[in-house]
């Protein structure tokens, strides 16, 4: 079931809400096995023999949370009992999401036989695998106590983020499932909650959508682009990603807001970024935290143990330093990168995606520990900062949307004038598209973002309210935002 649905809209949500506000007049718990209810209905809506599959991890992990917080602490058992869940957790995502192309280039390269013919991939295993891996590891460092069999179900199986995020949080999200006491509909929630749901679905539908067309028409067959053809292309890519997954966010925060719960950020405006580092803490946050958690920060303290152990320096002195830069700076992230970019999928090219990024954090961490300094506040300087770093964003994410390296490689080409400098096309279509995509550049850079808008204490004009203009502004967008439904139109971020 998709958000920008009128099944969805019309159906789904309303019935979800009138459940919530009736079975809280009963009970806290009544109003948690309504949420989860409809939660998997709204999972197995698109196949429900996944279902099964969701609910056993679930108790698995549940299971196995429970066993860690009875052994003691530091205890060689209770090590080995977080290895094994986190390993059965992985060993799930790589056997539904990966097992069936690794054996595929198998058989190309070596001729093995062994092929899983037309693979399904339960939709959001990536999530929720991240979500519960994420709360083994709290369990285990005992920053997150082991919760109700209930409250727990709920936290991972609660449909606003279980397909495509936000990665959540024990500490945030499971905090506020456990602790509250009384389930009702507040009118704020409401107000706030349907006005960021609202931003979200004018982002899928009206601005993301629209360039779907020429994105998969392009990427079809890059070869043919000419010089502005391919820039066209990898521009609208570029504006169809960032607003099809933020509208999806949104759209997400903003329906568990309805439902009384605040979903953590997940976009802060990256094409604003002035340096790569600044970027990935703006784009995709609750990835970035993950990975950030779990891969980069465990790996860079091992690495730090090692060198103090054979008595090498940890300081800036040392990372100025070929090997001491390989090891604290270098190796670290090309790790962490590499297996965020296998995170979306076995293709190659999402590996070099990662690994693209990880170059461009290297070069950045260089810079910084080279030409430590405040940034410039020139305008120019600033101005330049952002267009370099959207420059690197957007060469990456050609790779990461072709279907192979070989079409990543030739629109790029494109892109650098090697398959011919085309004219301008002075066509009224090109005009409007060129129009658009102005318009578009123009929200990214100017425009305040959801949260800004949605921020109650902020001031402007754009700053939301609880007036009758607002809601008549957001009645006009309601109207916008249905005619706009394709209901078909599925977000980017469902095939990972």
């Amino acid at each position: 079931m998709l958000f920008n649905s009128f099944g969805f809209l019309c159906g789904f949500l309303p019935l979800t809400l009138a459940g919530l506000a009736a079975t809280a007049r009963i009970s806290g718990d009544a109003a948690r096995l309504w949420l989860i209810l409809c939660s998997l209905v709204f999972y197995g809506w698109w196949n429900p023999v996944f279902v099964p599959l969701l609910l056993g991890s679930v108790a698995g992990n549940f299971a196995v949370g429970r066993l860690i917080e009875r052994l003691d602490p530091g205890s060689r058992t209770r090590t080995w009992v977080v290895a094994g869940g986190i390993g059965a957790n992985l060993a799930a995502l790589i056997w539904c999401k990966y097992l069936a192309d690794w054996l595929a280039g198998l058989d190309t390269w070596f001729g093995t036989g062994l092929v899983m013919d037309n693979p399904l991939v339960p939709l959001g295993i990536s999530f929720f695998t991240f979500t519960q891996i994420g709360v083994l590891l709290d369990r285990a460092a005992g920053i997150e106590p082991n919760r109700r069999l209930l409250d727990y179900t709920l936290f991972v199986t609660f449909f606003p983020a279980l397909i495509s995020g936000p990665i959540q949080t024990g500490r945030d999200t499971m905090r506020q499932i456990a602790e509250r006491t009384r389930w009702h509909l507040s009118p704020e929630d409401i107000a706030i909650g349907g006005g960021i749901f609202l931003i979200g679905l004018l982002k899928k539908t009206m601005l993301a959508d629209p360039l779907a067309p020429i994105v998969a028409a392009g990427f079809a067959d890059p070869g043919a682009l000419t010089l502005l053809a391919a820039w066209q292309v990898a521009l609208s890519y570029s504006m169809q990603l960032y607003f099809d997954f933020s509208g999806y966010s949104d759209m997400a925060i903003g329906t568990a807001r309805l439902c009384g719960l605040r979903y953590p950020l997940n976009f802060a405006s990256p094409y604003k970024a002035r340096c790569i580092i600044d970027y990935w803490q703006r784009w995709h946050i609750s990835l970035t935290r993950f990975f950030m958690t779990t891969v980069h920060a465990p790996l860079t303290m091992a690495v730090m143990r090692w060198r103090r152990a054979h008595g090498l320096r940890l300081d800036r002195t040392a990372q100025r330093q070929v090997g001491g830069f390989a090891a604290m700076i270098l190796l670290p992230i090309g790790v962490t990168m590499g297996l965020a970019g296998i995170w979306h999928g076995s293709s190659l090219t999402f590996l070099v995606f990662g690994l693209l990024h990880a170059g461009y954090l290297a070069v950045n961490h260089a810079w910084r520990i080279h030409r430590p300094g405040r940034p410039s506040p020139e305008l120019a300087t600033r101005i330049g900062q952002v267009a370099l770093t959207y420059g690197c964003v957007l060469l990456a994410s050609v790779v990461f949307r072709a279907p192979s390296m070989e079409a990543a490689l030739s629109l790029l080409a494109g892109m650098a004038g090697l398959h011919g400098l085309a004219a301008p096309d002075t066509a009224p279509r090109t005009l409007v598209e060129a129009a658009t995509l102005a318009g578009l550049y123009g929200l990214v850079w100017f425009a305040p973002n959801t949260q800004q808008i949605m921020d109650t204490e902020g001031r402007g004009w754009l700053c939301w309210r609880p007036s009758i203009p607002w809601a008549v502004a957001c009645g006009c967008a309601t109207t916008l935002g249905l005619l706009s439904l394709g209901g078909t139109a599925e977000f980017l971020y469902f095939r990972f």
